[in-house]
């Protein structure tokens, strides 16, 4: 075929021109006027002694938190150069069949599926840490991604992530506890990221706080670390490997001011407190973590979750915030309970347990998971709803992070991998993976809520592209 000479693209009309160049000054703006102010501080700092201790300071507050100042003018540029996204027009869909409210959904079994799970794929969600990517650490297996949760008398929804979203148009929705439930964050957020635009959505770390910002819905998804729920010498979410765990189990209000005007809560606690069977608390009005005193484990959780239901008693609305409570997510580390002597905790499991007539014994502390289904059956004016994922989750032994991770930032060595007794993770799961399940489950309960408060979209928007 024959090539046709190059052609030289008209010149746009000067409208066009102008409307395209118009928004850049508008949109380096917030960023600009930062620099300026620098920029004169900086100048009036080689004139005055004064300016230059203002200068210094402002200059370590913008290094300290450049990222906030960044992220701030970012999203208010986006309130007026971008429009949101439009309504999910759910009406023009087949009617989302839930389940009924009385359905068990932590009873049921694993269903090896390879069609429809898993929702999405490790190398498609940039916001995954390298914690969990265990296929790119390394992992030379991958059918625990291709299981599906089949509860017993009903059928889970599959997640939709447009309907998600637009339940959670305008609102907050925060994690609230340990890296478990980081680790149901992350997922959560893998599963609603691929219907975002590119450029409207990010992850900013701020202190104990992680938001992923979903910037067409003005939604936020955050996990806040906090692994006692109250506050501890164990709250610092960079630096908080600490044998001696030391607890403050009336002090709540240093972590709890930040879950104010959340729409969505979700909790947990349990993992951090298995080091010990006694737990070391603060005495009150002491000055030092050293002055304590070591209670029996139940009783310490105890005192937390008095003060953490008095908390929501008197500071949440009911009818603005839903609070959530995940239970137990199983360790895999007693390979002789699941009929493997010879195994070393998790390592080289690439299967369920599948034996429903002999339910796994993972020892699990009940008397907490039982403190916590009496706490919520007690609440007063907040409920609470209890999501179980325990039983779900003792099954898959299969499905932990194990050799594949990183620790303390680093991928593990082949010396480490050779320790598994010591090095195997079997607390953390690897992603897409079993918090991916646990999310279909609060999205269920969040549906449920959510098409019982709110009316159907109208018929005249249109249906979004899919």
């Amino acid at each position: 075929m024959g090539s046709s000479a190059p052609t030289t693209p008209p010149d746009p009309p000067p409208s066009a021109t102008a409307a395209a160049a118009a928004p850049k000054s508008h949109f380096l703006g917030p960023l600009d006027s930062v620099r300026s102010y620098a920029r004169s501080l900086l100048a009036a700092a080689r004139r005055s002694p004064v300016a230059t201790l203002v200068a210094a300071f402002f200059l370590l507050a913008l290094f300290m938190y450049g990222e906030d100042v960044r992220t701030i003018a970012e999203l208010s540029i986006d309130d007026y150069l971008y429009p949101d996204a439009e309504l999910y027009n759910v009406s023009g869909l087949p009617p989302l069949v839930l389940p009924p409210p009385t359905c068990d959904l932590s009873h049921g079994r694993w269903v090896f599926d390879n069609t429809s799970v898993p929702a999405y794929r490790e190398k498609d969600c940039t916001f995954l840490t390298q914690q969990v990517t265990c296929l790119k650490n390394g992992r030379p297996d991958d059918t625990w991604q291709y299981w599906r949760w089949q509860p017993s008398h009903c059928s889970l929804p599959t997640f939709d992530a447009r309907r998600f979203m637009e339940a959670m148009r305008g609102k907050r929705m925060m994690f609230v506890g340990d890296s478990l439930n980081r680790n149901q964050w992350e997922s959560l957020v893998c599963l609603v990221q691929p219907i975002l635009s590119k450029g409207r959505k990010k992850v900013v770390k701020r202190g104990s706080l992680r938001v992923f910002h979903a910037k067409e819905y003005r939604a936020t998804l955050e996990f806040y670390w906090a692994p006692f729920l109250v506050e501890s010498n164990s709250d610092n979410p960079n630096f908080h490997s600490i044998d001696t765990r030391i607890i403050r189990p009336e002090r709540i209000e240093g972590h709890a001011k930040y879950w104010r005007g959340v729409d969505y809560l979700i909790f947990n606690t349990y993992i951090w407190w298995m080091n010990t069977a006694d737990m070391k608390v603060r005495r009150p009005n002491s000055r030092y973590w050293s002055e304590h005193d070591e209670v029996p484990r139940i009783e310490a959780y105890g005192r937390v979750f008095k003060t953490w239901s008095d908390w929501l008693e008197e500071n949440i609305d009911p009818a603005k915030t839903s609070v959530l409570f995940m239970t137990i997510s199983p360790l895999h580390i007693s390979p002789d309970k699941w009929g493997n002597p010879n195994g070393i905790k998790c390592v080289n499991e690439t299967l369920p347990y599948m034996n429903d007539t002999a339910p796994l014994d993972l020892n699990h502390d009940m008397r907490m998971y039982d403190l916590v289904a009496n706490v919520a059956k007690s609440m007063k004016r907040v409920p609470v709803t209890v999501i179980d994922i325990t039983k779900m989750s003792d099954s898959r032994k299969d499905a932990h992070t194990g050799l594949y991770t990183f620790q303390q930032g680093k991928l593990l060595t082949p010396k480490q991998k050779a320790q598994p007794e010591k090095f195997a993770d079997c607390i953390h799961w690897c992603l897409p993976g079993v918090p991916d399940v646990w999310n279909q489950i609060l999205y269920t309960r969040i549906l449920s809520k959510y098409s019982q408060s709110s009316p159907p979209p109208s018929l005249s928007l249109p249906l979004p592209p899919q």
